[in-house]
């Protein structure tokens, strides 16, 4: 197996402590992509964090709405990334091999991102 197909999805994990549960398909990043959507899901987190003081501290309302607005942005900058790299690796795998269920999978996550 080359480092590609080790980096696209797979099929049921094995089990162990930090396994998901039977049925879900897991995926190994590489260190790059893992350091790249985990730095994007704290700078989020650090903003709800933000928006959240700025409840407690009575901040007025078009203030906090400018600042969700942005977690907005930067979560469908997230859902980008990750759809692509999804798309680049996963879904051209799996149509290589024929796995046409694949199409269905990821129209649905498309419709899901888009309401």
């Amino acid at each position: 197996m080359n480092e590609e197909e080790r980096a696209c999805c797979r099929g049921e994990a094995e089990s162990g402590p930090d396994s998901p549960a039977p049925g879900h398909k897991t995926k190994q990043r590489s260190e790059e992509e893992y350091k790249c959507l985990i730095n994007r899901l704290s700078r989020i987190e650090g903003q709800i964090r933000g928006i959240r003081g700025m409840v407690e501290k009575n901040a007025y309302c078009t203030d906090i709405l400018t600042q969700s607005a942005a977690v907005s942005a930067a979560l469908a900058a997230f859902n980008r990334e990750l759809l692509g790299e999804h798309i680049r690796t996963c879904v051209k795998r799996d149509l290589l091999a024929g796995k046409d269920e694949t199409i269905d999978e990821l129209l649905s996550t498309l419709q899901k991102l888009m309401k």
